[in-house]
């Protein structure tokens, strides 16, 4: 299976990111909803069903990833050089308009579980990422781990890492900016109530 369509992306801090995207959209919060002093943590799993078992796969992950950090650059310059688009209104209009193309396309699911898609939504969580970055003008940084070998990871973490690829995204300047010892402490802790 290609490496793309095995792939998953996700926010593991702020913990209740979807919460307060739901909360957003529904305007009951505004933007910014991540405050400038939370750590904004960011996974793609690469291979999240199958795991990147070869040389060929291995490589595909790579540039699959170097090419989410490149995107994300371009979007952060581009929320940078247009300010006028990190406010309540054209954000909240963007994330409705994507509400709707998700209704649209999964037809006949509720009001409750479209919310719970738009809120995991790998288009807005990107989004997410890169306007609040570039809100606050802070420094980020991507690291990218595995394939994991079973004796790297815990036995609860083997059935979701082992033979994947992880790439971790960060409003830090790089791993020694973190409030923890390490760029995965905090993604493996998640992962692990997950």
């Amino acid at each position: 299976m290609p490496v793309l369509s095995d792939s998953y992306m996700g926010f593991f801090l702020p913990s209740d990111i979807s919460a307060r995207i739901t909360r957003f959209i529904a305007g009951q919060i505004d933007f910014p909803y991540i405050r400038q002093e939370e750590t904004i943590g960011a996974f793609f799993i690469f291979g999240k069903d199958y795991g990147v078992i070869d040389a060929i796969e291995v490589e595909e992950a790579r540039d699959l990833a170097r090419r989410t950090v490149e995107q994300t650059a371009r979007d952060i310059r581009m929320y940078v050089s247009a300010p006028g688009r990190l406010d309540s209104a054209f954000t909240r209009e963007n994330y409705t308009k994507r509400m709707l193309q998700i209704a649209v396309d999964t037809g006949g699911l509720k009001q409750r579980e479209v919310n719970e898609r738009v809120a995991g939504d790998p288009t807005i969580l990107s989004d997410c990422f890169a306007q609040h970055i570039a809100f606050y003008r802070q420094e980020f940084y991507f690291e990218i781990f595995g394939p994991f070998k079973r004796h790297q990871l815990i036995p609860s973490l083997y059935s979701k890492l082992e033979s994947r690829m992880v790439l971790l995204g960060y409003n830090a300047k790089n791993a020694k900016s973190l409030p923890f010892s390490n760029s995965l402490e905090a993604f493996f802790t998640w992962l692990k109530s997950h």
